[in-house]
Order: structure tokens, then C-alpha cells, then sequence
């Protein structure tokens, strides 16, 4: 055959007799091609998937990456050499914040509890302790565990001056205003982790940005100024907070506590109050009251916050941050000698309270969450 040919009829013929016809029928180039473009197109479609699938999972995951931060014991910002030079170079500046301190605002969320509902109940001693034996809730476990039953109680009970036994009495205060402090505290510190984080973004969302000009307020901060804000807003040591609730109230049988829920005996010149007894007429100071214990406990922290008076208070307090040191209650009651006019001897008298009462065991104590049993049960 060589040389010679073929019809197309032979050359079907032929191959057929070898067996190659269905083989070519097989690799037909266009159904090939059919094919070639078939997988092609799925690849393009299983590509783009993924690519959707990236850019969709990737903000969950930074957002999850997140609030794992916020939730983190303490959070970490980049500023750190702006907060160094605050503290170092610039204690002047800091000087004249603190002496220019915007007063207009700094009580507003304070006040906002005279909206609560005015049929606040005040429990008996008795059943206090019934409800803190019913909640299991104990400063003997509360030292060991450091967990803190969320009992928040708005008065304090009217036979607190009849608990004749000291250690029962003290026991009582500290249960009822120890869990007011800690929520207190809680909330400055996620208002703190807050700060940090929209500090170290590029770009901050208007929401943001108001939730800045807010604490700017509630901290009387002139000029908008970020590092007088990050030195106001912070905690104060739970042990100091119990030591001088203890002394200004006498452990809760003062008549500025029982009558008007102050547990740290603030001044105010205007407003209501209720005025020493034993003042002459001259007097013009009153003492603070106001309608729940919460209120209180939030006045005082914005009152070392934000008053002059302690500026050394915070400026030591944001050393030891800046040194990642704990809080020490010892050091910083040290700068509170002009909360009383005893100055010194005053300090002296924190540092015992705390100090014989074993105060410190609730500088690390953390709030339960509460539950809608233990909410029932009050």
C-alpha cells in the first residue's frame, strides 16, 4: 500500500480493521476542546469561591482577634514613649490640666441614677446575711478564690449600728460594698482596654470619635488632651476603696451612709446634701448624697480621678502602669493625705484598716457574672 492513495472510505475501513477508529473518535479534538474548556471554567469558579471565601472570613477573624484582646488581662498600647514623655517631660502640662479641670459634666452619669425608680427597698441586716448564706457568698472563699457573688444591693441596712460584734459588722460592710467596687472598677477598665484600642487605629469611626469627646467630659479633660485622659481613666485599688469607705462612714453606721447612701463623706457647695451635724451657720459644705450606694461609689472614683488634689495620686499610679507594676495600695495611699485635713495622720489610719483587715486579698478579686436566679433572689 505504500505509494498509493486512499479514499477516505478505505482509510475508515482500515483503521477500523486495526482496531484505531474508536480510539480517534475518542481524542476528537473538539470534544476535547469541550472538555479543556469545561475544566477551565470550573477552576475560574472554584478560584473566585475562594478568594470570597478569603476576604469574607478574614474580618471575623480580625475582629475575633480583637475582642481576644480586649478580653485580655491588661491590654498592651503602642504609645508608650507619648505616655513617657507625659509623665517625664511634660509635668507641667499635666499640672495645668489637672488645675483647669472642666467641672461642668463630670457628675452626669453620677446624677443619672436619681432616674432609678424611687421604691428602692432597703433590706434588713437579717436578710442580707440570709442572702448571702442562700448565695453561698462569703469573704472566706472570696480570699481563697478571688471570685466575688455579683450581690449588688442599693442601702445599706438601718441595724448596722446594733451588730455590736465588730468582726460581724466589718464582715457585713465589706460584703455589701465590695461587689459596688469591683463593678466600678470593672467598668473604668474596659472604658481603659476602649481607649487604647481606638488610640492605636489609624482611622477612628464617628461613633469613636464620640465615645472620645464623652469620657473627655466625664473626665473635666481641657483641650481634649489624650494623655491626661489615659492617666485620669483608671482604677483605684478595690483595698483602698473599702479602707476609706470604712473610715468616712465609721464601717457603715454613719448617719451620711444610712441617710444618704455616702460612703466617703464628699463635699459638695451646691446641690443636695446633708449638712454636719454640730456646723455653725456659717457652714456652707454639705456632705453628698445620693439616691443609691453605686452613685457613690462612682463619685468617688471620679472624685480621684479627676481633682486636683490627687494628681500625684494618678501621676504615681500611671508610673507604676507604665513599669507594668500591680497597683499597690500601700504606695498610693501614700498621696492621699488631702482627702482629710488630718493629711499624714489620715494616711496613716488607711494604711492600718487596710493592713489589719487583710484589705489586699481584694485587690485581685474578680465579679461573677450575674445570673437571672441571683437577680430574683434580691
Amino acid at each position: 500500500m505504500i505509494g498509493k492513495k486512499l479514499t477516505l472510505a478505505e482509510a475508515k475501513k482500515f483503521l477500523k480493521t486495526k482496531g484505531l477508529l474508536l480510539s480517534i473518535k475518542k481524542n476528537n479534538p473538539k470534544k476535547n476542546l469541550k472538555i479543556e474548556n469545561l475544566g477551565i471554567f470550573s477552576r475560574i469558579i472554584i478560584s473566585s469561591l475562594l478568594i470570597i471565601s478569603f476576604f469574607g472570613i478574614m474580618p471575623m477573624v480580625l475582629t475575633f482577634k480583637e475582642e481576644r484582646k480586649l478580653l485580655s488581662k491588661e491590654f498592651k498600647n503602642n504609645s508608650k514613649n507619648d505616655f513617657k514623655d507625659t509623665l517625664n517631660n511634660k509635668k507641667q502640662s499635666i499640672i495645668d490640666e489637672d488645675e483647669n479641670v472642666v467641672k461642668k459634666y463630670l457628675f452626669d452619669d453620677v446624677l443619672s441614677y436619681d432616674d432609678l425608680p424611687s421604691d428602692t427597698v432597703r433590706l434588713s441586716a437579717k436578710t442580707i446575711k440570709q442572702l448571702f448564706e442562700d448565695t453561698n457568698y462569703n469573704l472566706r472563699d472570696v480570699r481563697k478564690n478571688k471570685l466575688v457573688k455579683p450581690v449588688s444591693l442599693s442601702l445599706l441596712p438601718n441595724e448596722m449600728k446594733m451588730i455590736e460584734n465588730t468582726k460581724k459588722r466589718k464582715e457585713l460592710f465589706i460584703q455589701i460594698i465590695l461587689p459596688l467596687i469591683i463593678q466600678e472598677n470593672n467598668n473604668i477598665r474596659l472604658d481603659r482596654k476602649k481607649l487604647f484600642l481606638v488610640l492605636n487605629k489609624s482611622n477612628n469611626s464617628k461613633n469613636e470619635k464620640l465615645w472620645l469627646d464623652k469620657k473627655f467630659k466625664q473626665y473635666g479633660v481641657a483641650n481634649k488632651d489624650l494623655s491626661t485622659l489615659k492617666i485620669r481613666m483608671d482604677e483605684i485599688p478595690t483595698s483602698i476603696a473599702i479602707a476609706q469607705a470604712a473610715k468616712e462612714t465609721g464601717w457603715g453606721t454613719s448617719r451620711f451612709a444610712l441617710e444618704g447612701n455616702a460612703l466617703f463623706g464628699q463635699w459638695t457647695w451646691s446641690g443636695e446634701g446633708i449638712k454636719p451635724a454640730g456646723a455653725d451657720d456659717n457652714t456652707k459644705h454639705k456632705v453628698m448624697k445620693f439616691k443609691v450606694l453605686q452613685a457613690s461609689v462612682k463619685a468617688y472614683h471620679r472624685n480621684l480621678n479627676t481633682h486636683s488634689s490627687y494628681r500625684n495620686f494618678r501621676r504615681a499610679r500611671a508610673e507604676a502602669r507604665d513599669r507594668d507594676e500591680k497597683l499597690d495600695s500601700f504606695a498610693l495611699s501614700e498621696h492621699l493625705d488631702l482627702y482629710a485635713e488630718t493629711g499624714k495622720k489620715y494616711v496613716e489610719i488607711l494604711q492600718q484598716i487596710i493592713r489589719q483587715n487583710t484589705l489586699t486579698d481584694f485587690d485581685d478579686a474578680r465579679l461573677l457574672p450575674s445570673t437571672i436566679e441571683l437577680e430574683s433572689l434580691i
